[in-house]
């Protein structure tokens, strides 16, 4: 049953993601179609980037490195300070 359980909540996560992509902004690594390749970063691991948006919130994005060394934007937090 666990496994059952188990493997419906990561179908579930796989489905919900692929709707849920999260699309650059302004300040972001990746706005503009920007083409970054990281040269030394292993494919799987995940970093931040920091920014503050235009109205004085402070912006925390996670990317992760692909195979491919090019990186994707997976979330993003806004600060509610002002």
């Amino acid at each position: 049953m666990k496994t059952i359980i188990s493997a419906a909540l990561i179908s579930l996560a796989a489905g919900s993601a692929a709707f849920a992509a999260v699309q650059p902004i302004p300040g972001s690594i990746t706005y503009d179609n920007a083409n970054v390749q990281l040269e030394k970063a292993p494919a799987g691991s995940t970093f931040f980037h920091t920014f503050s948006n235009g109205d004085g919130r402070d912006v925390r994005e996670v990317y992760k490195v692909n195979a491919d060394k090019s990186v994707t934007l997976v979330n993003r937090t806004v600060s509610n300070a002002s």
